[in-house]
């Protein structure tokens, strides 16, 4: 069973540092339920991708791991989202050794929350995907930067960078 929660937020708001984090409540790769309000007191990378398995989500996610207890020790928690299904997440987790949780977004909830849900063109065909884009949360749930033009293979070095 999927439960997703979003609060109110349009879709259409962009938004900006200083904002309150729009709140949600997702399944994670193994079922269990990760809300972001379990999260109070601590520091959030909350990074949305396109898709598991493919090239730039791959490196994205390697360089996340490859510098996870860098990130741990700033006080990080790292929750990755996608519209991949659980399946998909657990694959891609134990493939390449990914010590966080990603988010199964099926309908795109979180994805129209947070703004990154938009019209993408490719090979001439026009479709609705996820926009590659990292928030960063602080312990009162007040994003604190974003990250737009993330660059896959020095993406902690970008969440890092003050």
């Amino acid at each position: 069973m999927l439960l997703l929660f979003c609060n109110s937020m349009n879709a259409q708001t962009l938004l900006k540092v200083g904002d309150k984090a729009p709140l949600f409540s997702a399944q994670n790769q193994n079922g269990k339920i990760i809300s972001l309000s379990e999260y109070t007191g601590h520091k959030v990378i909350l990074y949305f991708y396109p898709k598991d398995n493919t090239r730039g989500c791959t490196t994205e996610a390697c360089n996340l791991r490859d510098n996870y207890d860098s990130l741990l020790a700033k006080g990080y928690v790292i929750l990755g989202v996608s519209t991949d299904n659980a399946l998909s997440h657990q694959n891609f987790i134990k493939l390449y050794n990914l010590p966080f949780d990603l988010l199964v977004d099926s309908d795109a909830t979180i994805n129209k929350a947070y703004g990154v849900w938009a019209q993408k063109e490719k090979d001439g065909k026009v479709f609705y995907g996820t926009t590659r884009k990292t928030f960063i949360i602080d312990e009162r749930g007040v994003i604190s930067k974003i990250i737009d033009n993330v660059q896959v293979d020095s993406h902690s070095d970008q969440i890092l960078a003050e």
